[in-house]
């Protein structure tokens, strides 16, 4: 029983991380229909800009406590910046291109921006372990998990509710479920499609850089954490299928959770699982578990 309650723990901790880092991807692909590749490097982005306001707040004499506005303020500072500088630079002008020229567009702003990355912050490693320090540890079953990581599953829960209400329960949520099923249609009506696709890939980019951002504590922010964010992000998303909010957590929680008993179990073959869950999943669904039902125009 202990084992199982560690394996759960473990595979929901991970499963949150890969919602956090695959949910903005499926948020721009569900409105907009592009494949962000560059979504990686929001999550970079935002966890240097974390690692930096979170190590300038602690040189202050400031509350200890508000040293977590650090984590929140970088994803918006990236999300807005980086997001508008992209979207409106380039990808409005790629709009009416083959999808494949967009990905292969955003791949190459990808690797733009991983070589932005190292002249703003350089090769070396940061570390912005204090918001981690400050909640301590909890003892589960006899073994000690720290809390920060224990807070991700939460913010996770917080950030996937928050989108499906939004989504479903709000004007501009409507607005885009419009786009996303006549994006002719819907301009025709009146609605600014321009202006919705800009604010859909700011709040795409704020999410991969919030995901960046709240990791940023527990690990070395090094050059490359973008680059295996985009495998994973795209493993989930296919799993859970392009544009479906719910796919996403499906899919994360069966990646994260087999991940979990792999580790425990059969550490060797850690690497493997996560592909050869996706493998088998497009094997039998090629569009993945949940994706979004297509319409057909007659």
């Amino acid at each position: 029983m202990q084992e199982l309650i560690v394996i759960l723990i473990d595979g929901l901790v991970f499963s949150s991380y890969l919602f956090m880092v695959a949910v903005g991807m499926t948020v721009i692909f569900g409105v907009m229909k592009i494949l962000n590749v560059t979504h990686g490097s929001f999550y970079a982005f935002g966890a240097y800009m974390s690692a930096t306001l979170i190590g300038a707040y602690y040189q202050t004499d400031w509350h200890e406590f508000g040293g977590f506005l650090a984590i929140f303020a970088a994803a918006i500072i990236i999300g807005v910046v980086l997001g508008i500088i992209i979207e409106r630079g380039v990808l409005k002008f790629l709009y009416d291109k083959d999808e494949h020229l967009i990905v292969l567009a955003t791949f190459a702003l990808f690797l733009v921006l991983e070589d932005v990355l190292l002249l703003i912050w350089g090769t070396d490693p940061y570390f912005a372990f204090e918001p981690m320090g400050l909640l301590g540890a909890v003892d589960i079953v006899e073994m000690t998990f720290d809390v920060y990581s224990l807070t991700l599953i939460g913010l996770a829960a917080i950030v996937g509710i928050s989108l499906w209400l939004g989504l479903t329960r709000t004007k501009w949520g409507k607005l885009l479920l419009a786009v996303i099923y006549d994006r002719e249609i819907s301009q025709a009506m009146g609605i600014n499609v321009a202006v919705v696709f800009t604010v859909t890939f700011v709040i795409g980019a704020m999410l991969g850089a919030l995901g960046g951002a709240y990791i940023a504590p527990t690990i070395s922010v090094n050059p490359g954490i973008g680059v295996e964010v985009t495998v994973l992000a795209f493993a989930v998303v296919v799993i859970g299928g392009m544009g479906s909010i719910p796919g996403a957590m499906i899919g994360a929680l069966l990646v994260g959770i087999s991940r979990a008993v792999a580790v425990h179990k059969f550490p060797e073959i850690e690497l493997f699982v996560i592909y050869a869950i996706m493998a088998g999943v497009l094997a039998l669904r090629p569009e993945g578990l949940f994706a979004p039902a297509k319409v057909r125009k007659i």
